[in-house]
């Protein structure tokens, strides 16, 4: 083989057309079908992580090598083939941009900030869990981090609710539900990305378009958190009121400027890169200026560290790497599955089942995204895994690419912080024990299955998608030139 052979090879320029394997299109799902039993597997054993999610999919794919019956050249080069399409890289370098927001954001203070207004509001009990909502729904959709929403609020937010009056059960809820909603609809939250990359969607146009479904869930979920959310006792007393107030203030609001300033330029149609890092550069001098935080909070060397390189911009950079990877390494696999025809198998199967009803061709794509969420428990993998049946099927029958991502988006943010087993309830549930053991010993547990039916958010978005399917509610086709269309086009 000549060297510019090789370079074809390494390069991708040579690229595989069709994979046959073993077990026929069975095989080729082989790789991806290892990586959902595998992500049940740990979740049951409460092992799940990130790194362990990778390892299973290597794993898969490794086994899908076993079983090629091509030349393991051509499954090499066909899985790069994979690796190498622009939906991963585009989604892995938007995460990395919007971690460094969220993480400086935090820096100057906003979470804070916001704990500040419910605190001095003189709210309490069931009216305090649903601003608690209204707080957590604000700010997860200011940073995009559902985990890090449910993280912040669980560590100040909970002690502050239980000690005037609130039922712990809903205060636990109301802050899941509240990362529900920004990690629906935040044009930077991770499934936002995700879902309109795997469809090529824009993200502004995907987030105007979802807008009234998350809404339509968040209004009811106010009011029931407001009615049912005052069942405690203020036991713990002024002492500990006044603990978790003097720990807040509110100079971290001003953070809100460049969050609004992300969000009028992500809406306005510009790109999401360059909203982010007009949000980056004006929230750093308000930073320094304001004395939130020094430079050194942001970007520091530290020859004494492993990471030598320390701060937000590092933290947001590095609290994606295992996702990256995660990301590249599903995308190749579900490229296996379209090189091996298990996409069109399973799309003629579902056809067959469907007909000619966009109603059914919806409703499969509900059940789809359904399954693959309440198995793997870090919502954005299985996000990953369910896109390119999402894109399959909507595409057949013409659904506009906004719709499909608002279908892929809603049932994922949703299912994520519903389960008992889900990684953000238990990572919030941990929290509160921390908590208790190193701050507030009179903090109640919330164990992770008496939340889940109270998370209003999330079973609302999850019934209206359904209702959504069902009725054709907000359905809209999509033209030659991607323009949406209320009847669908012609062939």
């Amino acid at each position: 083989m000549s060297n510019n052979e090789e370079l074809d090879k390494a390069t991708g320029d040579k690229t595989v057309q069709k994979l046959d394997f073993w077990l026929g299109p069975f095989g080729a799902a082989v790789p991806l079908l290892f990586f959902v039993v595998w992500a049940i597997t740990i979740s049951v054993m409460q092992l799940s992580s990130e790194v362990a999610l990778v390892l299973g999919a290597i794993i898969g794919l490794t086994l899908g090598l076993l079983l090629c019956k091509s030349k393991w050249e051509d499954y090499a080069q066909g899985l790069f083939d994979g690796l190498a399409q622009p939906v991963g890289v585009i989604a892995m370098v938007a995460w990395f941009y919007a971690g460094m927001f969220a993480q400086v954001l935090q820096v100057g203070g906003l979470v804070e900030g916001l704990v500040w207004i419910g605190s001095v509001t003189g709210v309490e009990g069931g009216m305090f869990v649903a601003l608690t909502f209204l707080l957590a729904a604000t700010f997860s959709t200011a940073v995009g981090t559902g985990y890090g929403t449910t993280v912040a609020f669980c560590t100040l937010m909970y002690p502050a609710g239980v000690a005037v009056g609130a039922d712990p059960t809903f205060m636990f809820a109301a802050i899941l539900a509240g990362a529900v909603f920004g990690d629906n609809l935040a044009p930077v939250s991770d499934t936002t990305i995700v879902s309109a990359t795997t469809q090529d969607a824009d993200v502004p146009g995907v987030v105007r378009s979802r807008f009234k479904y998350s809404i339509v869930a968040a209004v009811p979920a106010v009011i029931l958190f407001a009615i049912f959310g005052g069942g405690g006792s203020a036991a713990a007393g002024q002492t500990s009121v006044s603990s978790v107030i003097e720990s807040v203030n509110a100079s971290g609001l001003i953070m809100l400027v460049p969050f609004a300033i992300v969000l009028i330029l992500a809406l306005s149609g510009h790109h999401l890169l360059t909203s982010l890092t007009w949000g980056i550069i004006s929230a750093i001098p308000l930073i320094l200026l304001l004395d939130l935080g020094t430079f050194g909070d942001i970007l520091s060397f530290n020859p004494d560290s492993d990471a030598v390189v320390e701060g937000a911009l590092i933290s947001g950079l590095t609290g994606y790497f295992n996702m990256a990877i995660l990301i590249l390494l599903i995308v190749g696999a579900a490229h296996l599955l379209r090189l091996g025809g298990t996409m069109a198998a399973i799309t003629k199967g579902l056809v067959k089942w469907i007909q000619n009803s966009v109603r059914k061709a919806e409703v499969s794509i509900w059940a789809i995204v359904s399954l693959l969420n309440s198995s793997i428990t870090i919502n954005t993998a299985a996000e990953i895994a369910a896109a390119p049946f999402v894109k399959e099927i909507g595409t057949k029958y013409k659904i506009h690419r906004y719709r499909m991502a608002n279908m892929l988006d809603a049932v994922t943010s949703a299912l994520g912080y519903i389960f008992p087993w889900g990684a953000p309830v238990l990572l919030g549930w941990s929290t509160i024990q921390t908590m208790k053991e190193q701050s507030y010993n009179w903090l109640p547990i919330v164990e992770p299955n008496a939340v889940f039916p109270f998370v209003f958010q999330g079973w609302f978005l999850f019934i209206i998608m359904l209702v959504a399917a069902l009725t054709g509610w907000g359905l809209r086709y999509e033209g030659k030139n991607g323009e949406e269309l209320k009847e669908k086009p012609n062939d």
